[in-house]
């Protein structure tokens, strides 16, 4: 057994014997989407730290546990704070929270973040449904030996960010009269902000939206077989697209500014896509 699967194991026994609780769905909580969770009906908590090994992120709102809960009747599991690769873990440690949601019983992956808007048609405090990505600056999570107990060695990503749930989220947005952009979203390491030029260079790889986290964790839930949505919340203009220089708190702010838009979305979109799944 290889290390990266015994690890994920051990921390799947330290939760069975913490929690009884079964997710359909795995929302990981962005910037702006914090206290989500404490407007949910909640059954229990469990700190990231009572996980025997369990990454810890280190970043200034990120917090760690994980929420077990219904959203109107739908059991869910919301990652409260997650870790980056900036932070110095391995990518293996950086999608160990996603895959263990996977063996907590979650079928579908609602990937949310704040990002950087690349396409000038953006404004910050827009909503953006991630229609594909580029993961190509970040190490991809399945170096290495494969583990074919999660999934297949060459797994298809022809379909990342699920067609299905992208109509559900589209539709939901529409009935609510919530503007949603939709656009591809690129991971780049951080923890510096881009530079103008590299925003440029992003812009001609195709990049809408620009962030430090996501991609990697969908490619590992694509891998495992859920289905992946994510929406992107738009908390700057990127480096060189305004005169502004940028900082964690402008992005805290927007993040904040637009959440109880961002919650409501979130929360119709979870009922539609149990529905539909």
């Amino acid at each position: 057994m290889g290390k990266v699967y015994d690890k994920l194991l051990k921390c799947y026994e330290c939760f069975k014997e913490k929690v009884s609780f079964k997710p359909e769905i795995a929302l990981v909580l962005g910037s702006g989407l914090g206290d989500y969770a404490d407007g949910i009906e909640v059954v229990t908590e469990l700190d990231y730290h009572d996980i025997e090994g369990f990454p810890v992120s280190t970043v200034q709102g990120h917090q760690g546990s994980y929420i077990f809960g219904y959203v109107d009747g739908v059991p869910v599991v919301c990652m409260k704070g997650r870790v980056h690769y900036y932070e110095g873990y391995d990518i293996s440690d950086v999608v160990l929270p996603i895959r263990l949601m996977k063996l907590m019983g979650a079928k579908v992956l609602f990937l949310t973040n704040a990002a950087g808007g690349i396409n000038t048609d953006f404004h910050a405090g827009d909503f953006m449904l991630v229609k594909d990505q580029i993961a190509n600056f970040v190490p991809s999570p399945l170096i290495g030996e494969n583990i074919d107990e999660l999934g297949v060695r060459f797994p298809d990503m022809g379909n990342i960010y699920d067609r299905d749930l992208r109509t559900v989220i589209k539709r939901t947005a529409a009935l609510l009269d919530i503007p949603l952009q939709e656009g591809v979203y690129i991971q780049l390491t951080g923890p510096n902000y881009e530079t103008p030029a590299e925003i440029r260079m992003c812009r001609t790889l195709g990049a809408d939206a620009v962030g430090m986290s996501t991609a990697c964790e969908a490619v590992a839930a694509n891998h495992m077989g859920m289905k992946v949505c994510g929406i992107s919340c738009i908390s700057n203009m990127a480096s060189g697209i305004t005169a502004n220089p940028l900082t964690h708190k402008e992005v805290q702010e927007t993040a904040d500014r637009v959440a109880p838009l961002f919650k409501k979305l979130v929360t119709e979109c979870i009922k539609n896509i149990r529905d539909a799944c």
